[in-house]
């Protein structure tokens, strides 16, 4: 597997080196230029916002903008028209309605991995320990909707762990579970253990054993419709080389 993404890399790197996108008669270029939009899903927000700068000062002449919202949005809006370059979602599902579209092109390859994370208010007011806690009454639960990854990893988590949670709201991506406990609109959230992390003293997280615990991962496909395929085949290549250093100090698990 690892031969394969290395290869890939490579291949895309040789792609962009040779001035894909070139006019007719020029000399080649010596590396990707241009644009891309990259979807990518709202657990990925500050782990992209350090590899975007990283990637466009190893690249010259490059831009990355991104697009953060829960995976099934990003899947909607992209069904729905919107142009991009390249989707990074937070499950397989959400990625494989695209590809059953036929709105990808080339296969999706998994770059990164996530584990879930009970996230309370800093200091833990109400002494939240595990799953069967979220259960008690008059605790104040939210999650994400089931339709968006961490929701449905979030209800596979509660199952196995046998615990019935009826939550205050269903939110449609994890920043807005996480923003909800950091403002003490609610006691306790399922989200990633990455979000946990981001978020730095507004929050704390309480962990979910291994047996119980979800492991999430993260495909990334360029669009049919990318407008500069070649840049990102790239920015995908660096994800699977250099950025996955980035991606473990954010909390990310490899690939």
């Amino acid at each position: 597997m690892k031969a394969r993404v290395l290869g890939a890399v490579a291949a895309a790197l040789l792609l962009a080196g040779c001035g894909g996108t070139s006019e007719p008669g020029s000399p080649p270029s010596s590396g990707p230029s241009g644009s891309i939009t990259v979807f990518a899903a709202s657990s990925l927000t500050a782990a992209f916002g350090r590899i975007g700068p990283d990637f466009q000062k190893t690249f010259p002449g490059t831009m990355i903008h991104f697009a953060f919202a829960g995976s099934s949005t990003l899947v909607a809006q992209i069904q729905q028209g919107a142009i991009g370059d390249v989707l990074a979602s937070a499950d397989q599902p959400n990625m494989q309605k695209l590809v059953n579209a036929g709105l990808t092109s080339g296969s999706p390859s998994i770059f990164a991995r996530n584990k879930l994370q009970i996230v309370v208010p800093a200091g833990n007011p109400k002494h939240v320990t595990g799953l069967a806690d979220l259960g008690r009454a008059g605790l104040v639960v939210v999650l994400c909707a089931s339709a968006v990854p961490c929701g449905h990893y979030a209800t596979e988590a509660l199952q196995k762990a046998g615990v019935t949670v009826k939550p205050a709201s269903e939110e449609t991506d994890v920043k807005a579970v996480l923003a909800k406990v950091a403002l003490g609109e609610a006691d306790a959230g399922i989200v990633y253990v990455t979000d946990v992390k981001a978020a730095g003293a507004q929050v704390q997280g309480v962990d979910i054993p291994a047996s119980l615990n979800v492991v999430a991962d993260y495909p990334i496909v360029v669009l049919k419709d990318s407008q500069n395929i070649a840049l990102a085949k790239v920015f995908i290549g660096y994800l699977h080389a250099k950025g996955q250093e980035t991606l473990a100090r954010y909390g990310f698990l490899p690939a």
